[in-house]
């Protein structure tokens, strides 16, 4: 099997975490598809061009972070660790962070963080969408999906965490804005890297950027 991924991407970065939690090294290879997505290769196998992609040994593939977290934990993680295998109560509830975070929480960032990679940006927007991870999305986080515990429905992390989690790297690139995070979510991410360290390499080149960001936006005021 090969997981390619985007070593920036915040969306790799969970997956790349179980492979060096798990130490599957010697069965998944890493490739680097930065700059690679859109060859006619790479296309015949993911026609969506997008990373993370997991190949098998017969060429197919999939993509997706989430189905991809989900493969490589159902394939290699035999004793459930990052997604259960008896505690079908708690999976359901690591599946709904899962789509969540897919389907409601990533989107409200695309006007806050991606003029960071060229991406032409609505400045209102951006204003507007932080507000509501402010009002609505972090206060779901630490209230229902935290809730006194360490990490989402749990105490351990699991790949809830790592679809989560590192999205949170992506708010410094604004300076004013990573000011008024919440504490607690920013103490949450901190548990999340401190869980994984083998993803750090990652993570630090995507934090790296955000930091140096001083393109339109940097210092905008939330």
């Amino acid at each position: 099997m090969k997981l390619h991924v985007l070593p920036i991407s915040a969306n790799s970065h969970g997956c790349l975490a179980i492979i060096k939690h798990l130490s599957l090294e010697s069965s998944v290879a890493i490739v680097d598809a930065m700059g690679k997505t859109r060859t006619p290769e790479f296309i015949a196998m993911n026609p969506a061009h997008c990373c993370p992609t997991l190949q098998f040994a017969d060429d197919s593939a999939i993509w997706e972070s989430s189905a991809v977290m989900r493969c490589l934990c159902n394939k290699f993680d035999e004793k459930g660790e990052l997604y259960p295998r008896d505690d079908l109560e708690l999976r359901g509830k690591i599946d709904m962070v899962l789509d969540w975070r897919n389907s409601t929480f990533y989107p409200e960032l695309f006007h806050i963080v991606y003029m960071m990679f060229g991406v032409d940006v609505d400045e209102e927007m951006a204003k507007q969408q932080f507000k509501k991870l402010i009002e609505v999305h972090f206060p779901l986080i630490q209230d229902t999906f935290l809730n006194g515990k360490k990490f989402c429905y749990s105490d351990t992390p699991t790949i809830a965490d790592l679809s989560l989690g590192p999205l949170v790297t992506l708010l410094k690139g604004r300076k004013k804005f990573w000011e008024k995070v919440p504490e607690g979510i920013k103490e949450y991410y901190e548990r999340v890297l401190e869980a994984f360290p083998g993803m750090m390499e990652y993570v630090k080149l995507l934090e790296d950027k955000a930091l140096n960001y001083d393109g339109p936006g940097a210092d905008a005021e939330p």
